[in-house]
């Protein structure tokens, strides 16, 4: 919460330095070069590289890296750090262990100094090289006594933390110990970048100011948190000082109550719940009142209610009634004073709040001690305030969603992330579903580009009301996600459909609510789709299960996935499919050329040191074939290579090429039949590309057709069958670090899931993750969409905010964090 305004936590450039693993005990997601810089600062690396280039026998390298390695394995082990506190000697002995070893790598400089001797093809003097050791040394030392000096200073500022918070709290809900801080260094990103200082886990909502006054005084940054489901790193430590007040004990969920609202003339229902309760909680206490709790994301059963205003969660039923801020009554939140500020939504409309001309609201301020254990405040405010929005504010022109202002005219609490203050409690307006709804799912097999316009049409056209009929959510599969939840096809046709929407159409008359339901079957039906409709509550559920198992798509790297979240308006949203269709085709096309270098490595090895089988001809079972028929094997199976591989570099170089310029190349590359389609289609249609043959598999990059079918003559027989063997695991082994991206969406309000499946200890995947999600980024602004709808910031997506959209909320923590100084 008064976290320090910190730049982009990482900077990725394509040219960074080889990752290097020669640090002991780093089972970390650091390089070496990061640990290096964060130990011993840049300047180090600097010196190390240097060093590296001029290395003798290693030694002293080693030796380094042994320091660096204890030290960051400590760091990095809150476990370790508790053995360690606990014990002084052992402390002691660890320490001299590091000493020692700096010791003896000054004691090698000092000998191969003496001893040195200028090399003839080296002019650089052996006393700049003991200079550079030497203030590699110094830093070093510093380190030592840096990481010898912390032990001290926390068993110190753990007394004065449990001391002071201890007034506030009952003593076991402050926690230093290894497990509280471990399972409080990351969330749903697998993140970790610093392990909190303690963890506070509060019992009740009354507690939370003092222990906010308190984690101020004591200097630690806060840390709010609740479920830890964000995805983009909005609860992560940033700073080893830091205080996660943990809001899972709040979990006080009210009855559906009918109130009048300031400034509403109708009654309207209403629910009251504490931080802590988890969305799910409060939907099933509104669905047995028969009504509805807007706020839906797909974590809702883990996600608890102090995310959803922080975040202004939405999810699918935000087409129907907004997100978290549409439907709020009130919330109450702890501001960075340790001071409770309540917030109070005037004349609510009980829908969207963009729709409004002017949204207000009024602001209360009170003292830590006037909130009763009752959830109710003590005496009147001791400050008032009110303040005015226009409805515009809230959201970029012509989106469904977006959360990228931050500042939001300066409304507390919503959407800032915890950054202004700890949300511990609302009211929520509740609403009430129409009788009749039915549930179409809509399959399309014709391509995803010109299917995608499908959702423009249904939305158009629900938008005004036929029959009385409207939207009340609307979701998007693409092929990727139906491939991953094991999607079975409702159509007699048969096969995977390219795209798939579930959506529900209600109304308070059954019959008007069927007639809109065929129209959109027929709408569905111009674009190559089929529709099925579902009427009963069970066949309705059945329907939504395929759209629940969207965390499916990251099945084969152990549930970790790089979600991103868009919002790209709808009229254009073809043209993102198509954008996010060409990064596939690339990043599938430049894998199956790193399967192309392994193979050529394979064949390029010396004949006698590869493992043949068994001949199976005449000559008895112990008869080995010749080398010189394996190596024209292998000339043969290079040669393949090659040419594979001049053909698959050509599709990516070209992939935009007009294909009336293309034609003449793919029949020179071995694509007659691709050729003769690219001048009967460029001809047709001159702004074509190659890109738009590759879409549609007109082309393709096959590593069955192309590459394994021709070894498996190549190197056919029993005696040849371990090689094939080998380009086989080659094959697997490459394309376990395949990047893809998959989409999913709230269709009706263009937000945009898009998920890239990535293996966490495959540090060179996660490189080539992130320069997809550079562009995935870059491609939804530039068509005039924004960088995030419901996910929020945090510490993942800072670096694609521009100057202008955070300069007012930067200046605001700014002026915050020198007030409270």
């Amino acid at each position: 919460m008064n976290a320090p305004l910190l730049p982009a936590l990482a900077t990725r450039t394509a040219d960074a330095p080889a990752r290097l693993r020669e640090i002991p005990y780093n089972y970390t997601s650091f390089s070496d070069r990061e640990i290096v810089m964060r130990v011993l600062g840049a300047e180090a690396w600097d010196i190390v590289q240097e060093l590296r280039g001029e290395r003798r026998t290693g030694r002293s390298a080693r030796m380094l890296y042994e320091v660096l390695g204890d030290i960051w394995v400590v760091q990095r082990n809150p476990f370790l750090q508790d053995d360690l506190l606990d014990n002084p000697k052992r402390r002691a002995a660890l320490i001299e262990a590091l000493q020692h070893r700096l010791r003896e790598i000054e004691r090698r400089r000092d000998a191969d100094g003496a001893a040195a001797q200028p090399a003839a093809d080296d002019p650089r003097p052996a006393a700049l090289r003991a200079d550079r050791v030497a203030r590699l040394l110094a830093l070093a030392r510093d380190a030592v006594a840096r990481f010898d000096a912390d032990f001290t200073r926390t068993a110190e500022l753990r007394a004065r933390a449990l001391k002071r918070l201890a007034r506030v709290t009952r003593r076991d809900n402050i926690r230093f110990d290894g497990m509280s801080r471990v399972s409080h260094v990351t969330d749903a990103t697998d993140w970790r970048v610093e392990y909190p200082f303690l963890v506070l886990a509060p019992d009740t909502e009354a507690e939370v100011a003092a222990l906010v006054a308190g984690c101020i005084e004591l200097g630690l940054t806060i840390i709010p948190r609740g479920g830890g489901t964000g995805y983009t790193g909005g609860a992560i430590p940033l700073t080893p000082m830091s205080a996660v007040i943990n809001t899972e004990k709040l979990i006080g969920l009210g009855p559906v109550e009918t109130l009048r609202l300031p400034g509403v003339d109708a009654e309207v229902a209403t629910i009251f719940s504490e931080a802590g309760v988890v969305t799910k909680r409060v939907t099933d206490a509104a669905d047995a009142a028969g009504l509805v709790f807007a706020v839906d994301p797909t974590s809702l059963e883990a996600s608890c209610i102090g995310g959803n205003i922080a975040m202004n969660a939405g999810g699918k039923k935000a087409v129907l009634w907004g997100t978290a801020l549409d439907n709020l009554a009130w919330w109450r939140m702890v501001d960075p004073q340790g001071d409770w500020l309540e917030i109070t939504r005037l004349e609510h409309n009980r829908g969207k709040i963009h729709d409004v001309p002017l949204a207000r609201f009024a602001l209360a301020w009170y003292a830590p001690a006037q909130l009763g254990a009752d959830g109710m405040m003590r005496g009147e405010p001791t400050r008032r305030e009110t303040l005015e929005i226009e409805g515009a504010r809230f959201r970029k022109q012509g989106l469904g969603k977006d959360v990228t202002d931050k500042f939001l005219a300066g409304l507390p609490g919503v959407q800032k992330e915890g950054c202004d203050g700890l949300i511990t409690s609302a009211r929520w307006v509740l609403h009430r579903m129409p009788k009749q709804i039915r549930t179409v799912c809509l399959e399309f097999f014709g391509q995803a580009k010109d299917a995608v316009p499908s959702i423009v049409e249904i939305k158009a056209y629900l938008d005004r009301q036929p029959f009385g009929a409207i939207l009340a959510g609307l979701e998007h599969l693409d092929e990727r996600y139906l491939r991953a939840v094991g999607y079975a096809t409702k159509s007699r046709r048969g096969g995977l459909p390219k795209m798939v929407l579930i959506g529900d159409i209600v109304g308070d008359d059954e019959e008007s609510v069927a007639k809109a339901t065929s129209e959109v079957v027929r709408l569905a039906n111009g674009r190559s789709g089929e529709g099925f409709i579902a009427v009963s509550p069970e066949s309705r559920k059945t329907f939504w299960a395929d759209r629940a198992r969207t965390a499916a798509i990251a099945r084969h790297t152990n549930a970790f996935k790089i979600n991103e979240d868009v919002v790209i308006p709808l009229p254009r949203m073809a043209e993102y499919t198509d954008g996010i269709e060409r990064i596939n085709i690339e990043l599938s096309t430049r894998n199956k050329l790193r399967v192309v270098d392994a193979l050529d490595a394979l064949f390029a090895a010396d004949p006698a040191t590869l493992p043949l089988g068994k001949a199976d001809d005449a000559a008895g079972p112990d008869a080995r074939l010749p080398v010189e028929m394996l190596a024209e094997r292998l000339a043969q199976a290079r040669e393949l290579a090659g040419t594979v591989r001049a053909r698959w570099e050509f599709l990516l170089e070209a992939i935009d090429a007009p294909l009336m310029q293309a034609t003449s190349a793919l029949e020179s590359i071995g694509l007659p039949e691709a050729a003769v389609e690219a001048r009967r289609r460029g001809a047709r249609d001159p702004k074509a590309r190659l890109f738009d043959l590759l879409q549609d598999r007109t082309v393709r990059v096959s590593w069955k057709r192309e590459l394994l079918g021709p070894l498996s003559e190549i190197f056919s027989g029993q005696a040849f069958r371990p090689i094939l063997d080998r380009a086989v695991a080659a094959h697997k082994t490459t394309l376990r670090s395949r990047v893809f991206v998959a989409l999913h969406m709230h269709a009706g309000d263009g937000n945009v899931h898009t998920n890239l499946p990535v293996n966490s200890d495959d540090y060179g995947m996660l490189q080539e993750a992130n320069r997809a999600v550079d562009r995935i980024m870059a491609l939804a602004r530039s068509l005039d969409g924004v960088i995030s709808g419901e996910h929020g910031i945090g510490i993942t997506k800072l670096e694609y905010l521009t100057d202008a959209e955070i300069r007012e909320f930067r200046d605001d923590m700014r002026a915050l964090k020198e007030w409270l100084v």
